[in-house]
């Protein structure tokens, strides 16, 4: 066989392999049951059981022991509940290696929850006072005017529909088509969640980063925090 008869054979064979590897949720959701979960047209089968180490469920069991004496506990919870059901695709059969959770984490900013998949956080509860605040990071062209990454189309209006009340809701661009919504406390939390608009948008940029490889954050993953956000806890 030829030298170009022998390229030709590689490219083909090459192509084959890079149609075959899957990355991320892709592994478990094909386009379209992404899509039909990010509009809200259908709930994929998710796995019965999950998989857990049980190093890993003692090592941050006490954290959340340290968690639940802070007044702000049971909104957290709640909150993280609402966020498992809605905002997380297969959630069992993702956890820990495609999205994680982590409970009252050594960042500067010290938040009393995180969730993160691949190398991004995607949502963290901070105390303010005894209430909440929350940062949810986001595709900004989905809060754009013209659907632009363009920080200066931003359309405030429309974030400020998400939410409770117009002065509980603030911003801080990222980079490039990623901002952070700033949600100050736990009616307006739950607001944006609930809100059709920010929910869409909430699940888009969650399932960019889910597809974009394992989760960095493997190791700081709190189980019995998943618990709740599963529906499994006895809280």
């Amino acid at each position: 066989m030829g030298a170009s008869a022998n390229k030709v054979c590689y490219a083909r064979a090459m192509h084959g392999v890079d149609r075959s590897i899957k990355k991320g949720l892709r592994q478990f959701l094909d386009p379209e049951q992404q899509r039909n979960w990010l509009e809200g047209k259908a709930t994929p089968a998710d796995a019965d059981e999950r998989s857990q180490s049980l190093e890993q469920r003692f090592k941050y069991a006490a954290r959340l022991e340290k968690l639940l004496r802070r007044p702000q506990a049971q909104d957290v919870l709640e909150i993280l509940k609402i966020y498992g059901a809605t905002c997380i695709p297969i959630p069992r059969t993702t956890e820990r290696r495609y999205w994680s959770v982590s409970c009252l984490p050594t960042s500067p900013d010290k938040p009393l929850v995180r969730v993160n998949a691949g190398w991004m956080e995607l949502f963290a509860l901070h105390a303010e006072a005894d209430d909440l605040r929350a940062r949810i990071i986001l595709h900004l062209s989905d809060f754009t005017t013209d659907g632009s990454p363009e920080p200066d189309h931003l359309d405030q209006a429309l974030l400020e529909h998400c939410v409770a009340r117009p002065e509980d809701v603030g911003h801080f661009h990222w980079k490039a088509d990623t901002f952070g919504a700033k949600v100050r406390g736990a009616a307006s939390i739950r607001t944006f969640l609930a809100a059709p608009h920010a929910l869409r948008a909430i699940r888009r940029f969650n399932l960019t980063h889910m597809n974009r490889g394992r989760n960095a954050y493997q190791a700081s993953h709190c189980y019995s925090l998943a618990d709740v956000m599963l529906g499994e806890d006895d809280q």
